[in-house]
């Protein structure tokens, strides 16, 4: 048998360190190496396979992954900005690849993440779905076509735990849409609206955001024209969706050089 993939796992008592930590022990050539928590979680020292349901595995769940990092080839953190950046500066350190999918990361946090591809393999998305990066496409050849003849909104909901929004997808939809159309997102968002705005200026481009229950995600821009309009919708019904891509880019990043990669990368697209 091939050699496996060593996988570890930040944040693993979260929603989606557990349905990772399920997408890893669904392949035999991937091995959950290492799982990682914040140090005052009531979980640090349990047994990582015991605590996803999976059976015990002997990985003890560890606040501190300079510890562990040498037990792995690579890292998935979908954890917070300020950990996420830490994480990374011991992949670094280590030489390690990193997945990330935490969302939220300010300016300086993305030129971090630039700085780090240097010298280890980083791969970065908001979404790490096949369905949401093939819609990304879509929208690109949607907004080329349709230009400036049509308003451009953007709808999302996510579960009422989400803590930042708009979601990293429906910015990164949105930027794909202003590049196809030569504008500046930067300039020309509009986030939500109240009391007398006024006529809607044609070249703005509109977030709404839901938070409400367990919505897991869905993304929907809206291109509507004088007559017809044309929506592009992605749901997501289970987080297995994220995590079976962000171990898909996982073992992919193993085989790369240093860079910063999306999954577009990885997909081939």
């Amino acid at each position: 048998m091939a050699e496996r993939t060593r996988i570890m796992v930040t944040g693993i008592a979260g929603r989606m360190g557990r349905t990772l930590a399920e997408a890893i022990a669904t392949h035999d050539d991937l091995l959950l190496a290492a799982a990682l928590e914040r140090a005052d979680s009531s979980v640090i020292g349990a047994d990582a396979g015991e605590l996803c349901g999976l059976g015990r595995n002997g990985v003890v769940v560890s606040a501190d992954l300079a510890s562990v990092v040498s037990a792995g080839d690579v890292v998935i953190d979908f954890t917070a900005p300020a950990a996420t950046l830490a994480h990374l500066d011991v992949c670094r350190d280590a030489g390690r690849a990193i997945v990330i999918g935490t969302t939220g990361l300010d300016a300086a946090g993305r030129e971090a993440l630039s700085t780090a591809a240097r010298d280890i393999p980083v791969v970065y998305a908001p979404n790490y779905s096949v369905g949401v990066n093939l819609s990304l496409r879509l929208l690109e050849m949607a907004a080329r076509v349709l230009g400036d003849s049509v308003d451009i909104e953007i709808i999302e909901a996510h579960h009422r735990h989400k803590v930042d929004a708009p979601s990293g997808t429906a910015l990164r939809m949105g930027e794909v849409v202003a590049a196809a159309l030569g504008r500046d997102l930067a300039e020309v968002a509009v986030y939500g609206r109240e009391g007398h705005t006024g006529a809607r200026d044609r070249r703005t481009i509109g977030f709404e955001t839901i938070r409400a229950g367990d919505i897991v995600g869905d993304h929907t821009v809206l291109f509507a024209a004088d007559g017809e309009r044309l929506e592009i919708t992605h749901k997501a019904s289970s987080r297995m969706t994220f995590a079976a891509g962000a171990v898909r880019a996982a073992v992919w990043a193993t085989k790369q050089p240093p860079g910063l990669y999306d999954m577009n990368d990885v997909l081939g697209l």
